[in-house]
Parts: structure tokens; sequence; C-alpha cells
């Protein structure tokens, strides 16, 4: 299971990433598995063990052990799937996705979906990767309406060992990147929704830890002076709600903004 610091620096980040953490074997076995086109159809809302029965490659990938408790950890227990794709970027193909956010017509400010993304080899500078831009995912927008920005200062470019996965907030800004390898690049994505609240679901024995509010106070070279504190004062309410601590705060910024005195007894209308 996480730890508090790190579902901390989810909230900040919006991701988190699992480097080289599926073994060799079933990276080998997921390119055919995807270059067979064998992954089957699964409807919106249908639970894990329905989606990808006992065996198959999903749920043994999704059963590996520090997969399985990231996973938990921000999403909860049983959570049911959303979709699932594997997108393939050929050689040399000359074009880039534009910078977006996955279907976000989506309003919540105190749960939050999670995409898994799978990359069964290793992703080198020139297969292009995922761009993310860290720190996006509470700046609402609505799916490709970033499409017109071509760089933000601070993005990431994935570069990985094979056998990575990325664990993201349905909200981040990202964009598959042109691959200018030799080589087609697999990625596999699968969005889970959740089935229980979102609160408290990790390891909180650190709850209290300084490295909590550090990661939660964390900027980002993209955000503007001023509006950079919208952006904190949004993880706080997140925080409140996944911690089940109301009176959560970081220099006061939520306290003051959510202040609204009662008149007295004495003052108040008997009609």
């Amino acid at each position: 299971m996480l730890s508090s610091a790190e579902v901390a620096r989810f909230t900040a980040h919006g991701f988190l990433r699992l480097d080289g953490v599926v073994p060799r074997e079933m990276n080998e076995e997921a390119l055919g598995v995807f270059a067979a086109g064998a992954l089957p159809a699964v409807p919106y809302g249908t639970p894990v063990p329905v989606a990808f029965p006992e065996g198959s490659f999903t749920r043994r990938l999704l059963g590996l052990p520090s997969v399985a408790g990231a996973l938990e950890s921000l999403v909860g227990p049983d959570p049911t799937v959303d979709h699932h794709f594997v997108h393939t970027r050929p050689p040399h193909e000359g074009s880039a996705q534009p910078l977006h956010a996955d279907a976000l017509i989506d309003v919540r400010t105190d749960a939050y979906d999670v995409q898994l993304m799978y990359y069964p080899q290793e992703v080198t500078a020139d297969m292009g990767g995922t761009l993310v831009v860290p720190g996006s995912h509470l700046r609402r927008t609505n799916e490709s309406d970033t499409g017109r920005y071509q760089n933000l200062r601070g993005q990431t470019r994935l570069t990985c060992p094979a056998g990575t996965v990325l664990l993201l907030h349905h909200g981040i800004w990202h964009g598959g990147r042109r691959n200018d390898s030799d080589t087609v690049r697999h990625m596999y994505k699968i969005r889970f929704n959740p089935t229980v609240p979102q609160v408290r679901l990790w390891d909180t024995r650190d709850m209290d830890s300084p490295a909590v509010r550090e990661e939660l106070r964390r900027t980002f070279p993209w955000y503007e002076g001023a509006t950079a504190r919208l952006e904190i004062h949004n993880r706080i309410l997140l925080w409140r709600s996944l911690s089940a601590d109301p009176g959560f705060d970081i220099d006061h910024w939520a306290t003051r903004i959510t202040n609204r005195p009662a008149a007295p007894a004495s003052q108040r209308s008997t009609a």
C-alpha cells in the first residue's frame, strides 16, 4: 500500500510512476498479446473479475503486488473498469497527439478515476513516450481545449525501462508523442472507476509526517505566480476529502476562504 506522503505526491503531481515493476517474461507476453489484438471488449462499468477473468494477462498484471497496492490505495478495492485500450505508435509516424485530458466532462472535486498506463518495452527519447504536465489535473479543462499548447515548462516526456506503470488522475493533461524510432511502441491503458469512498485507503501511519505538507505545497514551472495558489487550494480541498480531515489547511488559505461567521443568536430573526 502507498504511504500518506506518496498519496500526497499523487495529489500534487496528478500521477505516480512505478518503474520496471512488471517482470520481463510478462512484458514479452504482453507484446504478443497486443500485437495479436487479443484483448476482450469490456462494457463500461464492468467489475474487474468479470472484465478480466482469473489467469488472463490483464488480471495477472493487476495482481502484481506493487500495482495492486498502489491502485487500491488510490481508487479503492473492487473498482470497475471504465474502458481499456492498447495505444500503438508505428515507427516514423510523423504526428503527435494533441495535449488533452481524458473525457473531462467531470466536475467532481472530492473523487477521481485512476488511469493505468503500462509500457511493456523500454521507451527511449526517440520513441516519443507519453507527455505529462505535472500538477495540471485540478486545472479544469474540457478534453482537448489544451490542444493548442505545444510545450509547457516543466512537462515530462516519458522515457522508462520495460515494465513501467503510470497511475494517473483522470484530469491530467497529457498526450502521446511522435514515434521517431524504428520500433513499434505499445502502451496499454485501463481506466478505473471507484466503488467505495476514496477516504484513507492507503497506509496512514505517516499521516502527520511533514512530508505530506511538503508534497502538497509543491509548485511546478508552468504555474503562474498567483494562480499557483489556487492549485494548492484545490489540493487542500481534495486532501480534506481523502484524509477525512475537514480542518486540514496550508497557510490558512482554505480556512479564510470558507469563513462564514453566523450571526449571534440574539440577532437572529424569530419570525
